[in-house]
């Protein structure tokens, strides 16, 4: 398959919607004990499967391509929205904050470097013996 092609074989490469069970067996289940007849099973299996198929169908028809457009806006959006606005904005902040690092440093170093080298002399000359 050549780069920007569309796999129409297999429509959910990444499986991003596997957790999508559409299956007449992961939605309808008879347990041990009770069971329809075998052509109650197969007739509710066939019309299961074909008004799903039909009405999906017919869904995306109407309203896959408005969808698409839809969600394609959504994404160039939230994409500009981070290029042109999110980052620059973390950045400006990221600025900010160094410039408040030195600033606070420098105040926690003139405040409480002398109390803390204070405390150090008092506690230097106390000795612990055992005796």
């Amino acid at each position: 398959m050549e780069p920007g092609e569309i796999d129409m074989v297999n429509r959910d490469p990444s499986s991003i919607n596997s957790h999508v069970q559409v299956g007449f067996e992961d939605v309808i289940a008879e347990p041990d004990g009770v069971h329809s007849p075998q052509c109650v099973w197969k007739l509710a299996n066939k019309c299961f499967t074909c008004s799903r198929d039909i009405a999906y169908t017919l869904l995306a028809l109407c309203y896959g391509v408005p969808y698409a457009f839809f969600w394609g806006c959504e994404f160039a959006y939230l994409s500009f929205l981070h290029i042109w606005v999110i980052t620059p904005c973390i950045s400006m902040y990221m600025v900010w904050l160094k410039s408040i690092k030195i600033i606070y440093g420098a105040c926690v170093r003139t405040c409480c470097d002398p109390c803390f080298e204070a405390c150090g002399r008092c506690f230097s000359d106390i000795r612990v013996t055992n005796a």
